[in-house]
């Protein structure tokens, strides 16, 4: 039994000075390893607080931004906009783009806010945005621009896939109208009452645009035309409430349609 303690003993220490010595030979690398997942979460963590206070400073100063369009005060508001959209992070500097671009409107800078915007749909991966951009362009060349500046900006986005679909048929059709062709503004006016998903508001603005040309005579009388200019007399005439589903029921198309019909504004 002595003998088997000894022999016990002596192999015990055997492997401790084994363990000692892979411990002195990999201790290093373990430490280092160590030291690097440290430093591994406290960068991640670091630069996870970085943006989150950048996103934060930076919406501050695109309210900011707002509460001077808001104001008046619109050199101000372009100043602080130039600067997010230099310094800020995330997506708030195209936000401010946008917004840059409505306030150069307000100005009066049309060239410069179209300019804007066609540099916003050009560089635009989203194509959401960039056939936002490309509405808001089109809308300001209908007053100052050609009825093929319009087409060339707009007439992409008034396809059924689109959310900003009546948003582009109602800037074509505006654009139609001043160009004289009249029959394809009747068109793209109808075009957005024969969709189920435009809004109670959007229909009676149409109603109003069928009711001008049937009124000039520049179209003639369709049942569509002839009961959007029904249902905007009535209101005007105080028999039906403004609000209310001033036009015909139209079939529903096989293709859903998205909820969005109008580009927010941007101006």
């Amino acid at each position: 039994m002595a003998e088997d303690n000894i022999f016990r003993e002596v192999d015990e220490e055997l492997r401790s000075d084994r363990m000692r010595a892979l411990w002195r030979r990999f201790a290093p690398y373990v430490i280092g390893a160590a030291i690097g997942v440290v430093a591994i979460v406290a960068v991640n963590e670091g630069w996870t607080w970085y943006h989150s206070n950048n996103a934060a400073q930076a919406s501050d100063e695109l309210y900011t931004a707002f509460e001077f369009v808001d104001g008046g005060d619109l050199e101000a508001a372009r100043i602080q906009l130039d600067t997010l959209i230099a310094d800020g992070s995330g997506g708030y500097p195209t936000l401010a783009e946008f917004r840059k671009a409505g306030v150069l409107a307000k100005e009066g800078k049309i060239d410069e806010a179209i300019n804007t915007y066609d540099a916003l749909a050009n560089a635009q991966s989203n194509p959401r945005l960039r056939e936002l951009a490309l509405v808001l362009g089109g809308t300001l060349m209908v007053d100052n621009g050609t009825l093929a500046d319009v087409e060339s900006r707009a007439g992409s986005v008034a396809n059924d896939a689109s959310p900003l679909r009546n948003a582009a048929r109602e800037t074509l059709g505006l654009a139609q109208y001043k160009a004289g062709d009249f029959a394809a503004a009747q068109a793209s006016f109808e075009a957005v009452l024969n969709d189920e998903m435009t809004q109670t508001s959007t229909r009676n603005r149409m109603g109003y645009y069928l009711a001008q040309l049937l009124a000039e005579g520049a179209i003639a009388p369709t049942s569509t035309a002839d009961a959007a200019a029904d249902a905007i007399d009535a209101i005007v005439s105080g028999d039906a409430p403004a609000d209310a589903q001033t036009t015909p029921e139209t079939p529903a198309t096989d293709e859903s349609a998205a909820t969005t019909e109008t580009a927010p504004a941007a101006q």
